[in-house]
């Protein structure tokens, strides 16, 4: 079973998201909205498959990245997200709540061994 597929975003804690939106924006050319950045790119394997991968500044007082107490958040693509979940459950990685399900693709939640929150995304073809 093909587990990642690549990466998916980035996502930091900061004190201003706005302010740092608009400095990334300013000085790397970031197109910024009021998420973040993404970037668009083709699948070396099969160009007419596009994906993106998400730039995202977070409040520095965020619960979303909950219960890592770590300054980020790492967002990996996965292929088959039910799947992923079973067969990480059984091999006995934490997953953290329910699988979410949105217009953009499916998304569920593990820790590492150091504590740092990962989330899986699948997303819509």
């Amino acid at each position: 079973m093909k587990r990642v597929t690549g990466f998916g975003g980035i996502f930091f804690k900061t004190k201003d998201p706005q302010a740092t939106r608009t400095w990334y924006n300013q000085h790397l050319g970031f197109n910024t909205d009021e998420y973040g950045a993404t970037f668009a790119w083709r699948d070396s394997q099969d160009p007419t498959q596009e994906g993106v991968t998400t730039w995202s500044p977070f409040p520095e007082h965020t619960s979303y990245f909950d219960p890592s107490p770590k300054e980020f958040m790492l967002n990996f693509r996965v292929a088959n997200l039910e799947e992923l979940l079973v067969l990480l459950r059984q091999e006995g990685v934490e997953v953290i709540g329910e699988m979410q399900v949105y217009e953009y693709g499916k998304f569920g939640w593990i820790l590492d061994p150091e504590g740092n929150k990962i989330e899986l995304w699948e997303p819509t073809p």
